[in-house]
């Protein structure tokens, strides 16, 4: 057919733009390379003094002379001009004590343009901030970071090998103001909170760093690039003279109790009839550190976390099942351990364990990660009368990895799954090779095998290689991905099989580093897909032309063709899509999007053939700072599909939320969401009921610390749903989301012992 004779010319054109491109401006990338080397080579050494006691926040304000400190003055840009000076004076202070690392910092800024809200813990990345990071044992791949907003508002996070975990959180202390020349900060961080070397003296890797959002500056001390180095940690300041301290026993438990009042229709009753569960939930959450290395984290029945709410997202006509991270804590920290290139551990599929025992960490060039639990949601899953109702999943997970070099590693991973007499075992290999400065080879194979509750037995195997060649002007990659028909996963995130796909990209950024434009340049990004019979299913190209402005203001221009072979017929997609987001103005971020073409209509009424249809697909996203204790978060997304001839409307789907946070004090603060969400079909062309949902959800937060806080929730959801017993017994839909399906008022207190 023609499309299929198009897709190879089409692919071919995007492939050849990737070594053209490398070829044309590679040159140019590694003479920019060598220019920097010798800076890059002037990783300084510094000795950071030991103080009688802790420094007083007042002293900063007050330029009161204090002990003696390390000063630090050098901030050289990362972003947007590599390597110049930071645009505000700045200056850091970092000595240490007999319990603490502390980090001072005095930013000259005028007051009326530093951005700043008192948000919650974590909240804060639209702000202006400082952040310390901290690689304690100078492995170059792990390292701490902890930063703080004008007011001392905290966030802290790990960066392991080019992921950024913003998800971990421990406990440490910040202070900070606004004053009439900038604004000051003082950090400090229990080294009870950290993991290093049991030695008598510390060698640690050290980076002090300012961001200043309108200028969409990031500038650290000392100078580094990850666009030529991708050691990240590898570029820090070697901080020594550390002696004498010791991270304490290393032992932590955080229990909790929870009790809640759900009210739920029963929708399988006549009528309006509710389902009354009155529930009370303790758990507990342990920790202990062994060798000052290895991490043993313990749960019975981990927290559920009704305090977080899934961010909205589209899920009508989607042909994949779509993606929700993870918010429970248990499985949240130091889940990286367990991250490989193909997703073969996603803990949500954890849906009610009982209990879980993980034990991560690293002993010398070895990483270690280790994982059990049980999962009870499994055996009620099954009908009331199996004999295997009331059972639980058995769940096992099992990484090791060793270090090569400075940024290589090999590694491998096991999951298991056990369910009655059925199971699934999956092994897998991976490595990530640092073939050059800019040179990355990333691979990974893996196997599959599984017993089904019938007895039948599965088995397939999957494989994935990647060349990505990186540098601060040029970015080009190329990949294989291969997955076996009976390949399977039940505790990873792996949507698709039976493919075999090619694909890459390409971008190349000018970046003048001043003036109107920050950054732009073209990018082109297409992939080849055929299944195991050799048919093709897949091909699409996706060049692209980004702009970057002052202010975290980026426009971007993107064609979208695409060819899809589904349910035996064959489809031709395209698109084009524009994005515009900025934080022009210190009180308002906004972002939008707009893609319009056409998609395929993937489950339409019995009887009918997948079809084609015009869509048009919009997003915007607004966020108003009208103070700053108080937030205000406006989403709308907007999927339409209409048929290409008299069909007319298919779909119409809007999702609205909005969301308000106060922050009374950095401890206490009230959030409310409403978010509503309304699905209306065709009902002559697709098997959807015409649901409208409104859900209101209303939470007070008083958090000391990760592990210390008290929440009192309410949440109420309604349904367009009618209920006239002249009519019909049995309830149905109407015009507006008025009557109340599921509510629930809810209160937790945890407490965290740190011993």
């Amino acid at each position: 057919m023609a499309i299929h004779g198009n897709a190879p010319i089409k692919l071919l054109y995007a492939f050849i733009l990737i070594p053209v491109t490398y070829f044309v401006f590679a040159p140019v990338d590694a003479a920019f390379a060598q220019e920097q080397r010798f800076e890059q080579e002037q990783i300084r050494m510094v000795d950071i003094p030991r103080v009688s006691g802790p420094p007083k926040f007042e002293d900063f304000i007050n330029d009161i002379p204090r002990e003696a400190e390390l000063v630090i003055t050098d901030f050289r840009q990362l972003d947007p001009g590599d390597g110049e000076q930071i645009s505000r004076p700045t200056t850091a202070f970092l000595s240490y004590d007999d319990k603490n690392l502390y980090a001072a910092f005095i930013c000259k800024d005028d007051p009326s343009l530093i951005r700043a809200t008192i948000a919650r813990r974590d909240g804060i990345g639209r702000d202006d901030r400082v952040t310390v990071s901290i690689d304690t044992f100078r492995d170059f791949r792990r390292n701490y970071w902890f930063e703080a907003n004008p007011y001392g508002v905290q966030r802290d996070g790990m960066y392991t090998n080019g992921s950024n975990d913003a998800t971990f959180d421990t406990v440490w202390y910040s202070e900070g103001r606004i004053v009439e020349d900038g604004y000051v900060v003082l950090i400090a961080i229990p080294f009870k909170s950290l993991r290093f070397p049991n030695t008598p003296e510390q060698t640690w890797g050290v980076m002090v760093s300012r961001t200043i959002e309108r200028n969409n500056e990031w500038a650290n001390w000392p100078y580094v690039s990850w666009r030529l180095m991708p050691t990240w940690a590898g570029q820090f300041g070697v901080m020594t003279g550390i002696r004498d301290i010791s991270p304490g026993r290393n032992m932590q438990f955080i229990p909790y109790i929870g009790a809640s009042r759900l009210s739920l229709w029963n929708p399988v009753k006549p009528g309006l009839q509710y389902d009354v569960d009155n529930n009370v939930r303790a758990g507990l959450d342990g920790k202990l550190v062994l060798r000052d290395a290895l991490t043993l984290d313990m749960t019975i029945n981990p927290d559920f976390s009704q305090v977080e709410s899934d961010s909205p997202q589209v899920t009508v006509n989607q042909r994949f099942e779509v993606f929700f991270p993870e918010k429970r804590a248990f499985f949240m920290e130091n889940a990286d351990y367990f991250q490989t290139v193909e997703n073969l551990f996603f803990s949500r599929r954890m849906a009610d364990p009982q209990f879980g025992v993980r034990l991560t960490g690293k002993l010398g060039g070895w990483g270690i990660g280790v994982l059990a639990g049980d999962d009870r949601a499994q055996g009620e899953t099954v009908p009331e009368d199996s004999e295997y109702y009331g059972d639980r999943a058995a769940v096992g997970v099992f990484r090791v990895y060793r270090e090569i070099g400075d940024e290589s590693r090999i590694g491998a991973l096991i999951t298991s799954r056990d369910f009655a007499g059925s199971h699934n075992r999956v092994f897998s290999l991976d490595t990530r090779l640092q073939l050059n400065r800019n040179l990355t080879l990333t691979g990974q194979w893996i196997e599959s095998r599984s017993r089904r509750l019938d007895g039948t037995h599965r088995s397939g195997n999957s494989g994935f290689i990647r060349l990505n060649q990186g540098g601060r002007n040029l970015n080009a990659s190329v990949y294989y991905r291969d997955r076996s028909p009976e390949f399977e996963t039940d505790m990873g995130f792996i949507t698709r099989v039976d493919m075999r796909e090619v694909g890459g990209s390409t971008r190349y950024y000018w970046r003048p580093g001043r003036g109107t434009f920050i950054s732009y340049g073209p990018s082109v990004s297409g992939s080849v897909i055929y299944d195991y019979d050799g048919t093709l299913t897949d091909w699409t190209i996706s060049p692209q032309f980004r702009v970057e402005l002052p202010r975290n203001t980026l426009l971007s221009f993107t064609r979208n063709e695409r060819f899809e072979h589904f349910a035996g017929m064959d489809f031709r997609k395209n698109s084009n899509q524009v994005s515009f987001s900025s934080q022009w103005q210190r009180w308002m971020h906004f972002s939008t999007g707009v893609e319009h073409g056409s998609n395929i209509v993937y489950r339409p009424l019995p009887g009918l053939q997948p079809f084609s249809a015009k869509s048009l697909d919009a997003n915007s996203t607004m966020k108003l700072f009208p103070m700053p204790q108080l937030q205000i978060e406006e989403t709308y997304l907007y999927t339409r599909l209409a048929g290409k001839d008299e069909r007319g409307t298919v779909i119409n789907n809007h999702i609205w939320r909005t969301t308000a946070n106060y922050q009374f004090t950095r401890e206490l603060s009230l959030r409310a969401i409403i978010d509503y969400n309304a699905v209306l079909p065709n009902h002559t062309l697709v098997p959807l009921e015409q649901g409208k949902l409104l859900g209101m959800d209303f939470l007070l937060t008083y958090m000391l610390n990760p592990g210390t806080a008290f929440y009192i929730g309410y949440t109420d959801n309604y349904q367009n749903l009618r209920y006239d017993p002249m009519v019909s017994p049995w309830v149905q839909r109407g015009s507006f989301p008025d009557t109340s399906v599921g509510r629930q008022i809810f209160a937790k207190f945890s407490y965290m012992l740190r011993m």
